[in-house]
C-alpha cells in the first residue's frame, strides 16, 4: 500500500512539476524566498495591530516565532526519522523533471508547507472576526508551497503532510492564543 502511494506521489509530482517553463523559472525562485513575502507579511500585521492592539500583537509575534520554530523542529524530526529523498536526487525521476533548484536534505516533509500553513491558521483564526475576505491568506501556503514542487524540491505528498502538521499546530496555537490573550 505504502509502495503505491509514494508511486502515485511521484507520478503526482512529474506532472505538476512538468507545468514549468524556464520563462517562469526567476519568478517561481523568487516565490519560495520569505524575504520577497515581507510587503504582504507587513500588511497582515498592520492590520491585524489595527484590530487587536499592542499587547495583544506583541504576545501574537511571540505566539508565531513559537509555532514556526515548533513546526521547523517537527519537519526536521521526520526528516532526519523517515530520510526521503527529495525528487531532485531520485534517481528514478530525476531525468525526467525539471530541477530549478537542489538540496542534498531529506524531503518528509516540507517545513515550508507547515511553517506557511501554520501561520495562515494562526492569524487567519484572529483575523476571521474583523475581516471577512480573511479566507484569502490561503492564497499565501498554496503559492509558497506549490513554488516547492515546481522547483524540483518536494513531493506532493511532502506538502499535503505539511500542510496537515501546519494546520494542525496553528489551531492549536490559536486554542492556546484564545484562552490566555483573548479570554474567551
Amino acid at each position: 500500500m505504502l509502495e503505491k502511494i509514494i508511486h502515485l506521489d511521484k507520478q503526482l509530482f512529474v506532472f505538476l512539476n512538468g507545468l514549468g517553463s524556464e520563462t517562469f523559472d526567476g519568478l517561481w525562485l523568487a516565490i519560495t524566498k520569505q524575504f520577497y513575502w515581507t510587503p504582504l507579511f507587513l500588511f497582515i500585521f498592520y492590520l491585524l495591530q489595527k484590530k487587536i492592539g499592542w499587547k495583544k500583537f506583541g504576545i501574537y509575534i511571540l505566539f508565531t516565532a513559537i509555532l514556526i520554530l515548533v513546526c521547523d523542529q517537527t519537519a526536521n524530526l521526520f526528516k532526519d526519522y523517515f530520510h526521503r529523498i527529495r525528487p531532485c536526487n531520485d534517481e528514478e525521476i530525476k531525468s525526467i523533471i525539471r530541477i530549478v533548484k537542489s538540496s542534498d536534505t531529506f524531503s518528509f516533509f516540507s517545513g515550508h508547507a507547515a511553517n506557511s500553513m501554520a501561520t495562515t491558521v494562526f492569524t487567519f483564526m484572529i483575523l476571521k472576526r474583523y475581516y471577512k475576505y480573511g479566507y484569502l491568506l490561503f492564497l499565501f501556503p498554496l503559492i509558497f508551497a506549490y513554488s516547492r514542487i515546481y522547483l524540483g524540491m518536494h513531493f506532493p505528498g511532502d506538502i499535503l503532510t505539511g500542510y496537515f502538521f501546519g494546520a494542525l499546530f496553528g489551531f492549536i496555537c490559536y486554542k492556546v492564543y484564545q484562552k490566555y490573550v483573548f479570554k474567551n
